[in-house]
């Protein structure tokens, strides 16, 4: 056999129409040849859907060219051009359908279950045959998909090797010779296997040789010779010779291989049963996680970081809405009778930014778990009443700022610029603020740093340090928003070292403002109840330099202000010196939680105060109960030991019992005892009412 044996026979052009005409004219043989040629280790099932999806994907997108030149035409040439594409193109499909799937490469399309055909709940396979059919179809097993294909074109297609060898070789087969090879090879291993019909004789001098396309197959009969022979009605096929075996055209041509005549049962029932909960649990699962995907992550929602909605009320919708936030003219406060938060103008470069008031107020009124919050001890954190006023909204540091107020809270939102997470929310009460106490706000803390928004009408800020009174203080930077530089917050700090403060100016005097890790400062006052000023003169910085840093026994705890008051004098023993005795109160937003606290000041004026007493929700040293009365246990220089006691300037005597018993007439009172001696104090006032000691 030449070399040229091997090139593709030459059948001309072929256009769509003609390859769809042949297609269906001839479906159940090119049916028959998908199915034959495909595996059966793919099952009857998968390979009878998978042969008629070759078939119906194997007409050409255009028009098919044929060959520039023409060979001369062969005796087995004699085949239709549109019936030889359409079944190369099934013979392609259905050596790739047969290769094993590698577990790197990319599947070819003919390698996967067809999309269509499609049946469900069905499964469809051929009529059985006898033993003959088995005994094929085994042998078909036993080859490869070349072999397998040579089979049939021998068999079914009546061939002959030449053009089995160029068919094959068209469809993309390996090695067509290996294919006969093999198939003669298991052949004479297996001589009682039936064998393939023998291709159709030669023709004769001047007669037309029968197409391929018009020899005998299922369902149709030999045409009749002439070139004027028209074809007529589908006749059975003929009845096979009598004998013990069939031939093996006859074989392939039987209903075991007849993927167009099905039968059909039900699939698995318990399978399709459990695959029906799989699938439920599934789809359940694809719905949890498409929630879970669409709430924030490296980027903010329309709602941010809020919880989903639980409730349709206009009223509560109008006052999340950010077109409705109301903001205060620039040109309202220097007006207004009062000077509070309800006069502060919306400041900031980001007022207009309604996505960004949306997730503000969204989170607000629904902060998710992933929100940090806090808030003031006593203050409500529910959702606004009504559409809030805007503070300010811009960037500071890193964060976006949003701050709002409801007339009874100050409500700061903060989320990064960049990423998704972090968000947090405080809350601050404020009802009742006015002039000082709505002087400034926190609107950022980081790196142990603090800035503050002050209000409108502030003329200036600077920093005083608690520590060092007799330091004047230095000038903080604002910008024209009204945002501070940094300044180290004592509140973040780890150690008393310093205590910076916030002294503004407001056109009356100069306030003093103490950062007690709440989101509005404390206002530091001096002087006795009822009649206190700000802690701006050098008499009060004096004594709160040695009394700061019993503020740390307040942080987080909701203060609205901050008293000191020097209630007594003492000329200790021994000529010891000159001591004195302050009370501070620390008053807070709620009313409830009042903290006082009795404090000694020896003579040396850089030692810090000593913790007397205590008290929690006391009236002492208050305006309800301006008194207050104290004791401590002090070392003279000398060494002795004596109880010292104070009380305010209507105490009429002072009296000490238990460990120690003395009485002195006067606000003061001095007696030797031993050292950890314990002892009850008491006094007596000028209209002669018993007081006892903070405790």
């Amino acid at each position: 056999m030449s070399t040229q044996d091997l090139v593709p026979s030459p059948v001309g052009p072929v256009d769509v129409e003609q390859a769809e005409a042949a297609l269906v004219e001839r479906y159940p043989r090119l049916v028959r040849i998908a199915y034959l040629v495909l595996p059966p280790t793919m099952g009857r099932n998968r390979r009878v859907l998978t042969a008629h999806a070759l078939v119906q994907r194997a007409l050409p997108r255009r028009r098919v060219p044929g060959p520039a030149v023409p060979e001369p035409r062969r005796a087995e040439d004699a085949v239709d051009p549109g019936y030889a594409y359409v079944r190369g193109e099934v013979l392609r499909q259905a050596l790739v359908a047969g290769l094993p799937l590698r577990r790197l490469a990319v599947p070819r399309r003919a390698q996967l279950p067809p999309l269509l055909p499609q049946v469900w709940g069905l499964r469809l396979f051929p009529r059985a045959g006898g033993a003959d059919e088995l005994a094929l179809d085994q042998l078909l097993s036993r080859l490869s998909g070349p072999a397998r294909a040579a089979y049939v074109l021998r068999g079914l297609e009546r061939q002959g090797d030449a053009e089995v060898l160029r068919v094959l070789a068209a469809a993309g087969a390996p090695d067509p010779k290996a294919a006969l090879a093999e198939l003669a090879a298991l052949e004479g291993e297996a001589p009682d296997l039936p064998e393939p019909a023998p291709p159709a004789p030669a023709p004769r001098g001047g007669e037309r040789p029968e197409r391929v396309a018009e020899q005998a197959g299922p369902g149709r009969a030999p045409a009749a010779p002439g070139p004027a022979a028209a074809p007529g009605p589908p006749l059975a096929p003929a009845a096979p010779p009598a004998g013990p075996r069939l031939s093996g055209a006859s074989l392939l041509e039987s209903a075991e291989f007849d993927p167009c005549t099905l039968q059909a049962r039900p699939g698995d029932l318990l399978r399709r049963r459990q695959h029906g909960r799989a699938v439920l649990v599934g789809a359940v699962a694809l719905l949890v996680c498409g929630a879970l995907l669409g709430l924030p992550g490296d980027g903010w929602g329309r709602n941010g970081a809020a919880a989903p909605s639980y409730a349709r009320n206009p009223a509560a919708e109008a006052a999340l809405d950010p077109a409705k936030v109301k903001r205060v003219a620039a040109a309202v406060w220097p007006g207004a009778v009062r000077r509070d938060f309800s006069v502060w103008p919306a400041r900031g470069e980001l007022a207009g930014d309604a996505p960004l008031l949306r997730r503000a107020l969204a989170v607000w009124a629904r902060p998710g778990g992933a929100v940090e919050s806090s808030a003031t001890p006593g203050t409500p954190v529910g959702p606004p009443m009504g559409p809030p006023q805007l503070l300010f909204a811009g960037r500071v540091d890193a964060a976006r700022v949003v701050l709002f107020h409801d007339g009874l809270r100050i409500v700061r939102y903060a989320e990064p610029v960049e990423g998704g997470a972090g968000a947090a929310l405080d809350f601050a009460r404020t009802d009742g603020a006015e002039g000082p106490e709505a002087a400034a706000v926190v609107v950022t803390r980081a790196a142990g740093n603090v800035r503050y928004l002050t209000a409108p009408w502030v003329t200036g800020t600077s920093v005083r340090d608690l520590l060092m009174p007799g330091k004047e203080p230095w000038t903080l930077g604002r910008d024209d928003r009204g945002v501070t530089d940094a300044v180290p917050s004592p509140a973040l700090a780890k150690e008393c070292a310093r205590w910076n403060t916030l002294q503004v100016a407001d056109g009356s005097g100069g306030r003093l403002l103490g950062d007690l890790g709440e989101l509005l400062p404390a206002r530091l006052l001096w002087g006795p109840p009822g009649r206190p000023v700000d802690a701006t003169g050098r008499e009060a910085r004096e004594s709160w330099s040695r009394t700061a840093c019993q503020l740390t026994t307040v942080l987080g705890q909701g203060v609205r202000s901050v008293r000191s008051w020097r209630f007594a004098r003492q000329t200790l023993p021994e000529g010891a010196g000159r001591a004195a005795w302050v009370c501070t109160r620390a008053e807070t937003w709620r009313g409830t939680g009042t903290r006082v606290l009795a404090q000694f000041l020896p003579p040396d004026r850089k030692a810090p105060a000593a913790l007397a007493a205590r008290a929690q929700d006391a009236p002492a040293c208050g305006v309800r109960e301006p008194r207050v009365l104290a004791g401590a246990l002090w070392q003279a220089p000398g060494g002795g030991w004596y109880v010292l006691a104070a009380g305010g300037p209507d105490v009429a005597s002072v009296e000490v019992k238990g460990g120690v018993a003395a009485r002195a007439e006067g606000p003061v009172l001095a007696a030797k005892a031993a050292a950890g001696a314990r002892a009850e104090l008491s006094a007596t006032l000028e209209d002669g009412r018993r007081m006892p000691a903070l405790r």
